[in-house]
């Protein structure tokens, strides 16, 4: 809840995150807490596999995050079960790195240290728990330095951490990329260091934990980059502790494992059962008082291309005596030829073979770039190219059964543009990651706990340039939308019959898909060809008007699939769903604009649609208009010089008005003359800013309407007579550029509105807004309050590209409303948003000197019985009482009836009789009725 100085209160929630990785190894991490971190754009994203969603997202970083590593990590999740706090490590293409602290008990998050020793970008972390309060981590840059680092964790939540550099190793120009951290068998107090990278080589550096580290020896066999090691834990199902093996991967697409030994174990060989690779000797190493060989264990070839990840399985719980859990011979290994392999030894032979296979066949897949463990070993999860997650678990019981599990997912690329389905039953996004999703909220009937959780649903649009807006037609029939792309070319689509099914099974709206069919042509979905921009439709059968197949007199031009299924989803997809079955098809194309669209948008009728283009003059940056059903241009509409960044209808539908690069704003009168003719007019073009206008956005309930600017102002403008316009405020200077405004109607009848602020650095501000009319139709002085602040953790990392709420014009009667936001840090947000109280500073100028007036003949007190006094304090203090109600309209309708009863006592004369009856019906109705607060859940 957050307060401004009016006392008025405002909850914000959030209610979804979609946001996928950043495309670069090493960047998620499963840790022991049963977290997965990953890097989206500069901030640090936390979702939990269980119900799979984004919980959180981190905010600190500059630049994008390139790794992240937990304290612990899932390697040591056996040590974390009685740790109350767990710790995260990510670092950026800046050369920062940043500790976070998570706190178990409250679910909290606190940023604890950065720091700045790489000058560079950090390309891996790694890191041991040497104690619950002592940790080292290693981490290596683009800069061709390997720092190695003591880390001494606070005792106590909130505690002091320190951060000390042990030792900084300088490579060479070929820097590494691969790190991994251990101790060494048989002498705890002595660590190794494997680190691999551009020369082919492995390198092992030894060390206290308080000293320096030293190169020990170099390890060859690769041919190509190495891109990951992993060393595994010194604890084995036959009791061995005297070795430990280190598995690498590389760009040579092979796994190669190494067996480091006590030299003293060694000269025991008689005693075990040889090995063929107890004959490939390897180097040797001193490490304190002890010596240890090296030898190639396994070459492990399976994989068609790059080996991006390779690690081993968490240790798991033994049942054996006198051991707590060992270490299985299992390792899980990720490649860019769209597979994750299992690897173990067989039995008898002692040979390493891939035992299980899991992986993506959408032809959109381009490979994963690591894959992970869960801390219980019993789920493995992959990150891709796109950005997209994928994640397994081992269901059977007698043997290996592996099944997909749900995932959150999100745009990789900045998010340019969002649109609420006209009833809101879903949230459509584009992105300059060349793709359109549908995120919808989904009712889990099987868990009650869960409830409802957003998803993305479908992915309408698969495209080969960056899409920079979107609109949806607000107006009935199947669902449609318009998207521009970094091309001249608008593109119509609508809804196929398996997403209207898949929506239908939903569970969270009340819908029924055969509203939504107009014609007998039923289409199943959409296709689109490997080198192709364009999504064809397939269809379920032809239309009945065909031409007969049977006849000679014509072909059949329409792609039939008679015993086609369309594909509705039961559940949320999983990504190899998203990215093929959910396509939308294309139905038609606008020509007209010179260059690259740039924004769009739909009158509420949806019966027109305005577009823009990038223009560097006059007569490109013309506005076109066209009519939804024909698609055919019904205007051109000339004002501004440069780019015309954002457009939109008054909720009347009467005007449209546009903001540009060129500072200015304009509006135009918009008439519809005939069925297929629209008049249109210049109103007004004014400069409004000193800066680049990147948003504007008009008030539902009238035309008012607000404009936001690189200047860092927002100024409220309104439409005089429908012919000039006056400017009525200007909102205190913002710290950063304005980049997005959204107008939410609250009340009519007080013309009160909430105005969200989208700004450059991310955050979010929400501004109480209200001008109730005047009886000779003059506009009054507007009063504005802030009235909150979103909390850094919930806003976006960086630009807010545009800010929508769900049903501006329709929320007067609810008590929670949901604003849609999306932003250049690749996230698409809906946040829950709790109506405010009303205000002090509202009050009208008739009421305030009757409110002077009460307090002056000392009516400050609280009445027994509602309306029993005839104070205004009273009566506000009732008001600000119930406002939040969700019976809104009740209170309306109790309080024009007690004004018509004032005015009967007034003109009658018998206020004791009329006291009495009042007061009768007053009982009749229950406080609860009302919405008092003791009648709420």
């Amino acid at each position: 809840m957050a307060t401004n100085s009016d006392g008025v209160q405002v909850g914000v929630e959030r209610v979804f995150i979609g946001a996928g990785c950043n495309r670069i190894v090493n960047n998620v991490s499963w840790g022991a807490c049963d977290l997965v971190s990953f890097g989206a754009q500069n901030a640090v994203a936390i979702f939990c596999p269980k119900i799979a969603q984004i919980l959180i997202t981190l905010p600190g970083h500059k630049a994008h995050v390139n790794c992240t590593h937990w304290l612990p990590s899932n390697k040591f999740a056996f040590k974390a079960k009685h740790l109350e706090r767990h710790y995260l490590l990510s670092g950026d293409a800046e050369g920062a790195i940043i500790l976070w602290e998570f706190s178990l008990a409250d679910k909290k998050w606190r940023h604890v240290l950065q720091v700045l020793e790489h000058k560079k970008g950090v390309t891996c972390i790694t890191a041991i728990m040497v104690s619950n309060t002592d940790a080292m981590f290693a981490s290596t840059s683009s800069d061709g330095v390997v720092n190695v680092w003591e880390v001494i964790l606070p005792s106590s939540s909130g505690g002091e951490c320190k951060f000390s550099c042990l030792d900084s190793l300088f490579v060479g120009r070929k820097p590494m990329v691969a790190l991994s951290l251990a101790q060494l068998p048989g002498n705890s107090g002595q660590l190794i260091l494997a680190t691999g990278g551009l020369d082919n080589k492995i390198h092992l550096y030894c060390g206290e934990r308080t000293g320096k580290f030293v190169h020990a020896c170099e390890l060859k066999g690769h041919t190509d980059w190495i891109r990951s090691l992993d060393f595994s834990l010194p604890i084995y199902a036959n009791c061995e502790t005297s070795s430990v093996l280190l598995v690498s991967s590389s760009q040579d697409k092979g796994i190669r494992i190494w067996k480091m030994s006590l030299c003293d174990s060694l000269s025991n060989k008689g005693k075990a059962e040889t090995s063929l690779a107890s004959y490939i000797k390897g180097p040797t190493f001193v490490a304190g008082s002890s010596s240890y060989q090296i030898s190639l264990e396994s070459l492990l070839i399976g994989h068609e291309d790059w080996v991006y990840s390779v690690q081993w399985q968490p240790p798991q719980s033994s049942s054996t005596e006198g051991m707590d859990c060992y270490q299985p011979e299992s390792i899980l290994s990720a490649s860019m030829d769209k597979t994750m392999m299992i690897w173990q030894p067989e039995r008898t032979t002692g040979i390493w073979i891939n035992v299980v296979t899991v992986g993506e066949l959408s032809h959109s897949a381009l490979g994963f770039y690591g894959g992970h463990w869960s801390p219980s070993g019993d789920s493995t999860f992959a990150h891709g190219y796109g950005g997209s997650f994928h994640l397994w678990k081992n269901v059977g019981v007698d043997f290996d059964d592996w099944k997909p599990q749900k995932v959150p997912s999100g745009h990789f690329a900045p998010v340019s543009d969002i649109s609420w389905a006209r009833c809101g039953e879903y949230l459509l996004s584009v992105s300059h990651d060349q793709t359109t999703r549908v995120f919808a909220p989904w009712c889990n009937e099987s868990s009650s706990e869960d409830g409802e959780t957003w998803h993305e649903i479908a992915r309408p649009q698969v495209h080969g340039h960056d899409i920079n807006c979107v609109t949806i037609i607000k107006g009935k029939g199947n669902h449609r939308f318009v998207s521009g792309a970094d091309e001249k070319v608008g593109r119509v689509f609508e809804a196929p019959l398996s997403f209207l099914k898949t929506l239908n099974h939903t569970n969270s709206w009340e819908f029924n898909f055969f509203d939504d069919l107009q014609s007998d042509m039923q289409i199943l979905g959409a296709n689109m060809s490997a080198l192709g921009l364009s999504q064809k439709p397939i269809y379920v059968q032809a239309p009945s008007a065909s031409v007969d197949k049977n006849s000679n007199e014509g072909i059949d031009t329409h792609e039939t699939i008679p015993e086609a299924v369309p594909v509705v989803l039961t559940e949320p997809p999983i990504e190899e769903q998203l990215a093929w079955h959910t396509l939308w098809p294309e139905s038609h194309k606008l020509y007209g604009h010179g260059n690259e669209l740039f924004s769009l948008c739909c009158d509420h009728e949806g019966k027109l649609v305005a577009s823009s283009c990038k223009a560097q003059s006059a007569s490109v940056a013309e506005i076109w208009l066209w009519q939804v059903g024909s698609w055919k241009s019904v205007g051109r509409l000339h004002s501004h010089t440069l780019t015309v960044t954002q457009m939109e209808f008054s909720h009347d539908d009467n005007f449209l008005l546009t903001v540009s690069r060129d500072r200015h704003f304009s509006i135009f009168a918009i008439k519809q003359t005939g069925l297929e003719e629209i008049s249109h007019q210049l109103v007004i073009r004014q400069e409004a800013h000193k800066r680049i206008v990147w948003a504007c956005s008009w008030n539902p309930f009238g035309h008012e309407f607000a404009t936001g600017s690189r200047d860092k102002t927002v100024k409220i403008w309104a439409v005089e007579n429908g012919s000039s316009v006056k400017l009525l405020m200007t909102l205190p200077t913002f710290k950063s550029s304005v980049t997005a405004l959204s107008w939410l109607g609250v009340d009519r009848l007080r013309n009160h509105g909430l105005l969200a602020v989208g700004m450059e650095n991310g955050l979010i501000e929400l501004w109480s807004l209200s001008n109730a009319k005047t009886k000779d139709g003059s506009i009054p002085v507007l009063n504005a309050a802030l009235v909150v602040q979103v909390d850094p953790l919930l806003c976006h990392v960086s630009a807010v590209h545009r800010l929508r709420w769900k049903n501006a014009e329709k929320s007067e009667n609810s008590s929670a409303m949901q604003l849609a936001s999306c932003g250049a840090d690749h996230c698409v947000r809906v946040f829950e948003v709790f109506k405010v109280d009303q205000p002090a500073v509202f009050v009208a100028d008739e009421k305030k000197k009757s409110l002077k007036k009460s307090l002056a003949n000392g009516h400050g007190h609280k009445p027994p019985t509602l309306f029993d006094c005839e104070c205004f304090d009273c009566y506000t203090s009732f008001w600000s009482r119930w406002d939040s109600s969700p019976n809104h309209e009740l209170i309306h309708q109790a309080i024009e009836a007690k004004g018509k009863w004032r005015k009967w006592v007034a003109k009658k004369g018998k206020r004791e009789k009329n006291r009495k009856m009042e007061k009768v019906g007053c009982q009749k109705r229950r406080t609860g009725d009302f919405g008092a607060p003791k009648s709420r859940k």
